[in-house]
């Protein structure tokens, strides 16, 4: 089992693939043993991909510690170092988009390329969802209530018209993302306390890498003008829509094929 020794922690990672060296950061409950993920896709075909379960997740340590977006960039950046990795193309989507704006701050040096998918800023550039506040919500209750957040295109009178399609996303919502293991729920309990406390707003002018923000054009979870708010303040930024909601890269067959041609600009 592929471990990395990195700032203090022992991360599960993977890694497949041949060309540029990418970077891929999950988003909240990542768990590299849940198929298909970013190595059953595109990514893994075109560029050398490097991807790890964040503390606390997964198959990596899960402290009993408050954690920071500093910490979780750092370990990214330690990760780098440990497979040689000076530089690379960082993809980070969601939660892992937040990773990604600290580690291009903290580490600008190692960032070549950076994607930013179906994430925000926080602070007064707009936050993403306050995931934290449904903690207590599982199975059913919780894709119920985050479907239409997820997408908002998906409301109650979309439900009643599409009942089928909806009884299948609540069966692919209710499982529980944070699992039953020792620790996750803790660990996970962590990912979104950082969540809640992210804030790149006032920094974001400091990013020194070529940066696409990639969005769904209906994503109520990282909402539309909190990404165009990024783009406004990034240095070099270019901001692209697509049709689908925060899991527009799903949705959108477009949307992967745009990243890959970003990234091999």
């Amino acid at each position: 089992m592929p471990i990395a020794k990195a700032n203090g922690l022992n991360l599960y990672f993977e890694r497949a693939g041949d060309g540029a060296r990418l970077l891929f950061i999950s988003g909240t409950g990542g768990d590299l043993r849940n198929k298909p993920n970013q190595f059953d896709g595109p990514l893994a075909k075109t560029f050398d991909l490097l991807s790890y379960d964040q503390r606390g997740l997964g198959q990596s340590d899960k402290p009993d510690i408050r954690y920071a977006m500093a910490d979780y960039a750092d370990d990214a950046a330690a990760l780098m170092t440990h497979v040689g990795w000076e530089t690379a193309h960082v993809v980070g989507v969601s939660f892992g988009g937040m990773v990604a704006q600290e580690l291009a701050l903290r580490h600008p040096g190692r960032v070549d390329r950076l994607v930013l998918a179906c994430t925000s800023p926080g602070g007064a550039g707009g936050a993403s969802y306050p995931f934290h506040e449904i903690e207590h919500l599982s199975g059913e209750a919780r894709a119920r209530h985050l479907i239409p957040i997820s997408d908002t295109r998906r409301d109650a009178a979309w439900a009643a018209g599409h009942t089928e399609t909806y009884a299948q996303l609540v069966a692919m919502g209710s499982a529980d993302p944070f699992g039953d293991e020792p620790g996750r729920k803790q660990g996970a309990h962590r990912q979104l306390e950082a969540r809640r406390d992210h804030d790149t707003w006032d920094r974001l002018g400091d990013i020194t890498a070529p940066t696409l923000i990639a969005a769904g054009r209906y994503d109520g979870v990282a909402l539309p003008q909190a990404q165009e708010n990024m783009a406004a303040r990034i240095p070099n930024a270019t901001l692209k829509f697509f049709e689908g909601g925060h899991l527009f890269m799903m949705q959108d067959r477009t949307a992967v094929a745009a990243m890959v041609e970003f990234l091999k600009a």
